[in-house]
């Protein structure tokens, strides 16, 4: 007579060997190869650098202080949540913000040198998500993409490969506790790929994006028209580079409209294809992307999607790119013959990892839970963005439109707008206070040149629907940055109609707010 003892064995055996069967066949698709895992860590850390060095650090007094455009005081008006969660907002003084600034450079080059690359991650969510809470306005969908794999990336192995970190888990004989109930195994020697819950949630969780993107659009009469891009590149304050050139060709900006609608409906193919069909889209969507950074005004939008596409690359891709790379090294004579090639990236995948504790297997139970449920939220979040669900009441502010993934979607705006600030003197006198001249409603030759920068660009955009306490403190940076003998100050925000083959109709200029210095 079969034990009880014996009979659970039996069944755990059964339970391993069918979890073992079901990863290998799921990891040619759910399975990411540890060079892409440090290809996308160096590239995600390099975005969080520019980020910070190039937009944020420059202005963080005018987009981060009391003294900027948006104090704390209106920022707790408008949202009080944001406000109490930020660590940004504790102070509103320059010297805590840049100190902030400057601890999360640290962590982000600790994440791109792969030096306790977990901590480094969390690091990094926690001050990013704050600095993205303290203003709100300075945002695209691009940097709360970020935000979603930054929190994702905790569940990866991202010193699997070209880190300071590698090989550490293997030399503490320890499995990763964080991967989401499955352990980070490698697969053998002809397939190294990484498979667990935390890569099956990671890769899905792009797929999602694009998936919404192209149901919005599916939903759209401008982009089911052809209409929508060459309408998007008559909105000259995004148009940047390429962008006012590429503007002229109508029939090329239609085509490009039909072909990125094909591109986005077979993203499921990013998970269902393998090797060369997937290593194929995954480059179309990345040139895609880059594309739009050499035409468009969005910040860091295209380099996290890159940096995100990076782990859809199969491990042929890699043999590739390895192999040019030790033929540069070759010829220059920088080549690395002492090094020990792993196929497996530093893992020791093959070492079996020992019987997880009561604790540990806790653990892992909880990191699956929470995995799960993040990207049963995020789908819900989508599906509510391009309206196939509908949100409660209390929700349905317009707010979810603010921080949405849809781009463009499902209508870009059918307007462009810039922004006048007149300043009347103490003379009487009213000048333009951006460049001393006239006040001029009419169209810029350049709309995006009256937008000091991207994070003045996107602050504008975000702005125009806001109320008057929202203008009055950017009144009142504008009083105090005036080197005129400025009495009062007035925003108009300005729009012009546009379609496909450009601008129509009369500027139609609308005051928000006049302050008095």
């Amino acid at each position: 007579m079969t034990q009880p003892s014996q009979r659970l064995s039996d069944a755990g055996s059964r339970y391993a060997a069918a979890r073992k069967s079901l990863r290998e066949r799921a990891r040619p698709h759910l399975g990411i190869d540890p060079r892409a895992l440090g290809a996308f860590r160096i590239a995600v850390a390099l975005v969080l650098l520019s980020d910070l060095l190039i937009y944020r650090l420059p202005a963080v007094r005018t987009f981060y202080t009391d003294d900027g455009v948006l104090p704390r005081a209106t920022l707790a008006e408008v949202y009080p949540l944001l406000e109490r969660a930020s660590l940004y907002a504790m102070s509103g003084s320059a010297r805590v913000q840049t100190g902030l600034l400057a601890v999360a450079a640290v962590a982000a080059v600790c994440l791109l040198v792969g030096y306790r690359t977990r901590a480094a991650t969390g690091l990094s969510v926690l001050l990013f998500a704050s600095l993205y809470a303290r203003n709100p306005y300075v945002l695209n969908g691009g940097n709360t993409v970020l935000v979603a794999f930054l929190f994702l990336s905790l569940f990866l192995p991202l010193d699997a490969r070209w880190s300071l970190g590698a090989g550490r888990r293997s030399v503490r004989g320890e499995p990763n506790d964080a991967d989401g109930g499955a352990s980070a195994e490698g697969g053998d020697a002809g397939d190294p790929r990484i498979c667990s819950l935390g890569t099956a949630v990671t890769l899905l969780t792009l797929v999602s994006i694009y998936a919404a993107n192209a149901v919005s659009k599916y939903r759209s009469d401008s982009w089911m028209s052809g209409t929508a891009v060459p309408r998007i590149f008559q909105l000259s304050e995004f148009t940047v580079g390429l962008g006012p050139l590429v503007s002229e060709y109508t029939a090329a900006l239609t085509a490009t409209n039909w072909l990125w609608i094909a591109l986005l409906s077979v993203s499921p193919l990013l998970v269902v294809a393998t090797e060369r069909v997937r290593t194929g889209l995954a480059l179309a969507f990345v040139g895609a992307h880059l594309g739009m950074a050499a035409t468009m005004r969005l910040a860091v939008f295209p380099f996290v999607m890159s940096s995100v596409l990076l782990l859809f690359l199969p491990p042929g891709a890699w043999d590739r790119v390895e192999a040019v790379a030790s033929r540069l090294s070759e010829a220059t004579g920088l080549a690395e013959t002492d090094r020990p090639h792993r196929s497996d990236g530093g893992t020791d995948a093959q070492t079996p990892s020992p019987t997880p504790s009561r604790t540990r297997r806790g653990i892992r139970a909880g990191a699956a839970a929470l995995l799960v449920g993040f990207f049963l939220a995020l789908v819900w979040w989508q599906a509510a963005g391009v309206g196939l669900v509908d949100l409660p009441a209390q929700e349905s502010t317009g707010q979810l439109s603010e921080v949405s993934w849809s781009f463009f979607a499902p209508n870009p705006p059918d307007a462009s707008g810039w922004y006048v600030v007149a300043g009347t003197l103490e003379s009487g006198d009213t000048i333009d206070l951006r460049d001393g001249g006239a006040v001029s409603y009419d169209r810029p030759p350049d709309a995006a040149e009256t937008y000091p920068s991207t994070l003045w660009h996107q602050f504008g955009f975000r702005m125009k629907t806001a109320g008057e306490s929202q203008y009055r403190p950017v009144a009142s940076y504008a009083c105090e940055r005036s080197d005129r003998d400025v009495a009062s100050v007035t925003v108009f925000h300005v729009e012009q109609p546009v379609d496909a083959d450009g601008p129509v109709g009369e500027p139609d200029p609308e005051e928000r707010v006049s302050v008095a210095c």
